[in-house]
């Protein structure tokens, strides 16, 4: 992280670092939240009597309340107040996964689910706007930081509901995980608004047209596009495709072996962005995804598709932040519509890979389904070289839009 300069004081710095703990510590918990619901399936379809088509309706109601709200959020950056949004967000999305637990209906929960969504789109559409203005000269290493963050909390989740049921409650861990929002709706509550020198600039409907034509942003939504459908396909159907290839007590951890695999490559990620650049470094972990993706889906078999699936995780990982990195760097002064725009392309990529491959996995099998996401992988690899000749750095980019 930046260290304190001549122009800023120690109390500056300070408040800075409160401020980016308060921000992992959020998108850590969200991260958390988000992958218990897929671990505590079974335990809903047991207590509510919910069939297959009412289960598949939790990843559509996480989404919808969140995407609105995300819009939303970068529609009036710069008009109210980040720190107020920011403990909205955090305040709404605990009690909502505490009510999670509390919901004594598949509907109940279902409608609790929605609003919790919407107060964490709140959240998520502020959140990282405010640490791209708290550190303007390494957004990508921090952007990679704050994803590396979510991961923690994504590898944390299952095994919060875990831990659970093995005391004997899936209720449990929403309130766990609810009350864990307590002490940074706190420190939001306690701190002063942050200091971040200028933050986002009012949206007109002309500085819209602007961000939509800049060639780092289009880049930015086709590479998300693409990276997110490959991550919600492996989210989805990877486990499937683990099964009778890998021992049954290895099928599940496929999927802990990939989101683990996520902290060290967003670490990586965000460390790397400095040395190499946004493109450059988008164009070696696509490469490097393409290439484990073939060798895991084509050649390997046994213990050698969890080794695949891990350098797969590693490198697909890093791609979401960079990306979004490299087209804030394009347009700082409107960093919440940015961040709203890859948020969403990133949910119709993680929703829509998934039930596409569905209809190939019911005609075909799980190992064409998972073949055919090298198509999307190969499309970013050359999004990312047109980008390299095409556009350039973000600052060229911006400069052209």
């Amino acid at each position: 992280m930046e260290t304190v300069t001549e122009n800023e004081s120690v109390r500056e710095s300070d408040s800075r670092r409160w401020w980016t703990l308060a921000i992992f510590g959020f998108v850590a918990l969200e991260g958390a939240t988000l992958q218990i619901q897929g671990a505590v399936l079974p335990s809903l379809r047991g207590s509510f009597g919910a069939p297959e088509w009412q289960l598949g309706l939790v990843a559509p109601a996480m989404t919808v309340g969140s995407m609105v709200f995300v819009a939303l959020v970068g529609a009036v950056a710069g008009r109210v107040n980040t720190r107020k949004l920011l403990l909205l967000g955090t305040v709404g999305t605990g009690i909502g996964v505490f009510t999670m637990g509390l919901a004594p209906s598949f509907g109940v929960f279902l409608g609790v689910l929605v609003l919790r969504g919407a107060f964490a789109g709140v959240g998520r559409g502020s959140d990282r706007p405010l640490l791209s203005h708290l550190y303007p000269s390494r957004r990508g290493r921090l952007f990679g930081y704050y994803d590396m963050m979510w991961a923690v909390g994504a590898a944390a989740g299952p095994l919060l509901v875990a831990a659970a049921l093995r005391v004997g409650d899936w209720r449990l861990a929403y309130y766990v995980a609810g009350a864990a929002f307590l002490p940074v709706a706190l420190l939001v509550w306690y701190l002063p608004d942050p200091s971040v020198g200028g933050g986002d600039d009012p949206l007109t409907l002309g500085e819209l047209r602007r961000i939509g034509r800049s060639p780092a942003v289009l880049v930015m939504a086709a590479g998300i596009l693409l990276s997110t459908g490959v991550e919600g396909g492996l989210f989805t159907w990877l486990t499937t495709y683990a099964q009778g290839r890998l021992a049954d007590g290895l099928v599940t951890l496929s999927l802990s072996v990939l989101l683990v695999a996520y902290v060290p490559g967003r670490f990586l990620a965000g460390t790397l962005s400095e040395r190499f650049g946004y493109v450059p470094l988008t164009l070696g972990l696509g490469t490097c995804c393409l290439l484990s993706a073939g060798y895991t889906f084509f050649l390997a078999s046994g213990l050698a598709i969890l080794l695949g699936v891990f350098c797969i995780g590693l490198s697909l990982s890093g791609l979401y932040p960079t990306l979004l990195a490299y087209a804030t760097e394009s347009a700082p002064e409107h960093s919440a519509p940015v961040n709203a725009l890859g948020l969403v392309v990133s949910s119709v990529g993680i929703a829509g890979t998934p039930a596409l491959m569905g209809f190939v996995v019911d005609g075909s099998g799980a190992a064409a389904a998972m073949r055919l996401l090298l198509l999307p992988l190969v499309g970013l690899v050359v999004v990312a070289a047109v980008a390299w000749v095409r556009v350039g750095t973000a600052d060229t980019a911006s400069a052209t839009g």
